[in-house]
């Protein structure tokens, strides 16, 4: 399931949202434990379908992948090079993870993500940048075919290399927007979607240094220790930061209104030209004479690397404001305990309060808990989106369902939050009730087309004693 797309008519303001009570409660939960809420589809609208074509895609492009860099690398090349280059993957796939703590990605997104680097991407460029180069040697006045070969990765690889990572943003940004809110959701998936770009590559490359030291009698492994210590250990977020900056495009165009469409299409045009002209300078860097590759390196890319850093963890801490600032509309109307909004708004407290129902009812009641904080979550950033201008016309069909399973999960969450939440600020009795988040709670102005039905738009919460939430 995803959110509408952004040329779908938006709904001048969503209905009232039903009241959850005791049976016989509302039609639309007819096995209210296991309740989603499905919208009709199209047949390519239709998730199993959707997989199914990008698993078959994916996998084609994989065993074709697969087949020319061996044919390069042979045998022998292949298996080192895929032993080293698989080395920093799992270190820069926690890192990204570590960044969308606030509200992970779902796995399935992250693996597409990574397939699509590793296999689709990798294809399309390998095929286009052979096509290219030899184009260039043939057509091109550069007498020297060195030259042929740097005008080539530092103006075609970077086009073709990029584009084809782009795709996977495009994509997600499109089909699964429900999980693509802003400038961290961007770079993670770029960031993972570029590993698997730069694990594929490092194959290659490694594989290849390998062959020649094997073909030219080398001492040791000189060549092949010499591109691992640059690709592997020098620059191992190269591809990430360069994909990166797309993503950032396409972070800030989710976060703008639906209505502003002509900015939402320019933003990440200029994201995908700015990753180019990154990956163009630091491929060009690579035959400049004497030190100017690492001059380039340290006065040009790190300061990018620290400054793209910088601006992720200031969003990550966005988010979390953003959680603080709704989630107290939903303690006002009752659904959640008074301490939660600030528990929920602390990553701290979020893995004590894991510890603690851990603690007191095993794996399971852990698990709640995790569901319960990401449902929370989502419904913060479902209520920030409407203020911002970006409802989706199945909005209240949505906040339904994190309602309902919220309260299928509370028996186990809330004590465990609530006694989290006492470990990270000391509990203050606020002017509307809400402890640890001093009232009054912020009116934030609606965006286009919003107006909450009621007091905060939110309904009564359900009744306390045994019924069909319970």
């Amino acid at each position: 399931m995803h959110e509408s797309q952004p040329h779908q008519q938006q709904p001048a303001a969503p209905g009232p949202i039903p009241v959850h009570g005791a049976p016989p409660g509302f039609a639309a939960l007819p096995a209210p434990a296991r309740w989603h809420y499905k919208p009709r589809r199209a047949l390519w609208d239709n998730k199993a379908v959707r997989a199914g074509t990008l698993i078959l895609l994916l996998a084609l492009c994989g065993l074709l992948i697969l087949a020319l860099v061996r044919e390069q690398t042979g045998t022998q090349g292949f298996l080192v090079g895929l032993g080293l280059a698989v080395l920093p993957v799992p270190l820069l796939i926690a890192a990204f993870r570590w960044m969308d703590r606030v509200e992970p990605k779902p796995w399935k997104d992250l693996i597409f993500s990574f397939a699509w680097g590793a296999c689709a991407a990798t294809l399309l460029a390998l095929i286009a940048n052979s096509y290219a180069t030899e184009w260039i040697m043939n057509t091109v006045d550069v007498a020297p075919r060195e030259d042929a070969g740097t005008f080539g990765a530092t103006f075609v690889a970077p086009v073709v290399e990029e584009s084809a990572k782009a795709a996977a943003l495009l994509l997600l940004f499109l089909f699964r927007r429900r999980d693509f809110n802003g400038i961290v959701d961007g770079v993670v998936v770029a960031g993972i979607t570029a590993t698997g770009f730069a694990f594929t590559e490092n194959i290659l490359y490694l594989g290849n240094a390998y062959a020649s030291d094997q073909s030219f009698g080398a001492s040791g492994f000189s060549t092949t220790a010499a591109t691992f210590f640059v690709r592997v250990l020098m620059s191992p977020f190269a591809h990430p930061l360069f994909t990166s900056m797309t993503g950032l495009g396409f972070g800030i165009a989710a976060a703008l209104p639906t209505r502003r469409r002509l900015l939402r299409t320019a933003v990440p045009v200029a994201g995908l030209l700015t990753a180019m002209v990154l990956h163009g300078v630091w491929n060009g860097s690579a035959s400049l004479p004497g030190l100017g590759f690492l001059a380039v390196y340290a006065l040009f890319m790190l300061p990018v690397f620290g400054t793209l850093t910088w601006l992720t963890i200031w969003s990550r801490q966005t988010e979390l404001r953003t959680i603080r600032a709704h989630l107290p509309e939903y303690q006002a109307a009752g659904w959640l305990t008074p301490p939660e909004p600030l528990a929920l708004s602390s990553m701290r407290a979020r893995g004590i309060a894991r510890d603690l129902a851990k603690r007191t009812g095993g794996p399971t009641a852990a698990r709640a808990v995790a569901e319960y904080i990401s449902l929370a979550t989502s419904l913060a950033f479902l209520r920030q989106r409407a203020y911002a201008g970006r409802i989706a016309p199945d909005f209240t069909a949505r906040e339904q369902e994190l309602l309902h399973h919220l309260w299928q999960r509370k028996d186990v969450a809330q004590p465990a939050l609530e006694r989290a939440s006492m470990s990270v600020a000391r509990p203050v009795m606020g002017p509307q009730g809400g402890y640890g988040v001093p009232g009054p709670y912020p009116q934030t102005t609606p965006g286009a087309g919003w107006q909450p039905p009621g007091p905060y738009g939110l309904p009564t919460p359900p009744p306390q004693g045994p019924g069909l939430y319970r």
